[in-house]
């Protein structure tokens, strides 16, 4: 069964075998749960039957490239569901690192043109575009999946500015303040020419913060939790998960060892 028999059904039905390989592919998938990975799988095929994926650039779509990207991009909303994708349909998929044509007026109002090269990008109302060679690179502290996703959910309240649309479950002053501060002591870190674990990136705009801070939650959370606690609680009551814990169960341990004080903010 190929990809575009799946697209023209209701619940696509993803293989056993692609979704095993899948699920072994990236280490915060082989922490989840039995259960977890069950939902997770759900969700994806009904991201599938939602979403259209489309390549550029000479590739071609192939099922293990959907189901990647479905799968990684699906895992921040596990308990949030696909609602929070719903203001947008199109994946455009590059074999690699692509350029997109940029406008910026100066101060004298003169417009300058100019080439960004990128790995991803998500658009405002529009598709997500991402690099298939970047997604394949996924680990640790990068991944353009989630990086990308993350500012869709940012999106989805309007403004692009590190704040996703909140639940019940948050307060808005809350995330401000807390992301607020973690951001600006970051900032000064990378500002210092500190070599931070988390991507020097996030230092560029509150949008960046959440969005690198958001692959770091699911692919370094023992990093996040060590240096900025504050923000790792706040995630893991947005996502409504906690990582840390899924890799202190897989660890066999029942809390985390020695790892250094958190970073002081204030």
């Amino acid at each position: 069964m190929g990809l575009f028999d799946w697209l023209r059904r209701p619940r696509p039905a993803i293989p056993e075998a692609l979704w095993q390989q899948t699920m072994a592919s990236l280490p915060f998938f082989t922490d989840l749960a039995v259960d977890e990975q069950k939902r997770l799988k759900t969700l994806t095929e009904k991201f599938l039957a939602e979403k259209e994926f489309s390549t550029a650039g000479g590739l071609q779509l192939s099922d293990e490239i959907c189901v990647a990207i479905a799968a990684q991009g699906c895992l921040p909303v596990l308990e949030l569901g696909l609602g929070a994708y719903g203001d947008w349909v199109g994946i455009i998929v590059y074999p690699d690192e692509f350029v997109v044509q940029r406008e910026m007026a100066d101060e004298a109002g003169v417009v300058h043109e100019y080439a960004d090269v990128l790995s991803g990008e998500a658009w405002e109302g529009g598709p997500l575009l991402v690099s298939w060679h970047d997604v394949q690179m996924a680990g640790g502290d990068y991944n353009v999946v989630i990086h990308e996703f993350a500012h869709k959910l940012d999106m989805l309240n309007g403004a692009v500015d590190g704040m996703p649309a909140l639940h019940s479950d948050l307060a808005v002053d809350e995330w401000e303040s807390v992301f607020s501060a973690a951001w600006e002591n970051f900032c000064q870190r990378v500002d210092s020419g500190e070599e931070t674990i988390i991507d020097p990136y996030a230092s560029e705009a509150p949008e960046e913060f959440f969005a690198v801070l958001s692959e770091c939650f699911f692919g370094i959370p023992e990093v996040v939790d060590r240096e900025y606690p504050a923000v790792y609680a706040l995630l893991r009551r947005y996502f409504r998960q906690d990582p840390l814990a899924r890799l202190r169960t897989k660890n066999g341990q029942n809390k985390a060892g020695p790892a250094g004080p958190a970073i002081a903010i204030g």
